[in-house]
């Protein structure tokens, strides 16, 4: 079993509880704020876990950096698995339950590997704040059994935040992140060149210093939205935006109802 190296901070008890009564997980863990805080619960709690991480094009590469950096702050046993995502048919068709076959084939993945390595029971980092009714691939882990102790235990991303800042994780106030696919309007046929254009602008307004933000494809255009206090830094940095983002779209718009933050 993993050592923890930190001072126990969790405060809610039904979350502690649910790890005594399931010591041993398999646990989704994507580096962002709810699988990040999970983990170190599970930790925290003395449950043997090993954490899963399923790298695909759907990811940028940040991601994958933030997790192994979390991995090794929670000393965690971390497993990078490769999905080719883009050679599902369903997925890349970009239907409106994209969502429901992506979850599908990449819990699928981890369920393979955690039964080899002698899990039975797989958790992710769904919370109380998350809608069930908006998002297909909640259905997709109820069908693979999938569990959510966060949303169990009635732990809202307000509140997982908190924890994790007074836990000291890194993540608790990293910005709410959905992959890459999302950029990329529905119905339209998602390919390696489109997501490798959404990073490679995104990777760019990152280094800027935006946050918060999205490039979404918009009929071959870039229409960038950010939050209400940042689009005074895109017009002061318009033609430096506009210069590297038109080496991937044909335009750049932006987007005047402000992202909120």
């Amino acid at each position: 079993m993993t050592s923890f190296p930190f001072h126990v901070f969790i405060d809610d008890m039904n979350l502690t509880q649910f790890f005594k009564e399931n010591p041993k997980a398999a646990i989704a863990f994507s580096g962002g704020v709810d699988s990040s805080y999970l983990l170190y619960a599970a930790l925290s709690a003395g449950a043997d876990v090993t954490a899963y991480y399923v790298k695909s094009a759907f990811q940028p590469a940040f991601e994958l950096e933030d997790a192994k950096r979390l991995a090794a702050q929670l000393h965690a046993d971390m497993r990078i698995l490769e999905a080719d995502i883009l050679s599902c048919a369903e997925v890349t068709a970009n239907p409106p339950n994209r969502c429901y076959f992506c979850k599908k084939q990449i819990f699928s993945a981890i369920a393979a590997r955690a039964e080899e390595d002698g899990h039975t029971l797989i958790l992710d980092g769904t919370n109380a704040s998350d809608d069930a009714g908006d998002r297909p691939g909640m259905k997709a882990l109820a069908e693979l059994s999938v569990r959510s102790p966060l949303r169990e235990c009635g732990l809202t991303k307000t509140e997982i935040r908190r924890l994790s800042k007074d836990a000291g994780l890194f993540t608790w106030d990293k910005p709410a992140y959905a992959c890459l696919a999302t950029r990329i309007p529905s119905g339209t046929v998602i390919t390696a060149e489109l997501l490798e254009k959404t990073e490679k602008a995104e990777s760019f307004l990152t280094d800027m210093g935006f946050t918060d933000f999205r490039v979404r494809l918009a009929d071959g255009a870039a229409k960038l939205q950010v939050p209400a206090g940042q689009m005074e830094k895109v017009m002061k940095n318009r033609e430096s935006i506009l210069n590297e983002l038109k080496k991937y779209y044909s335009a750049v718009t932006l987007d005047l109802e402000a992202r909120d933050a």
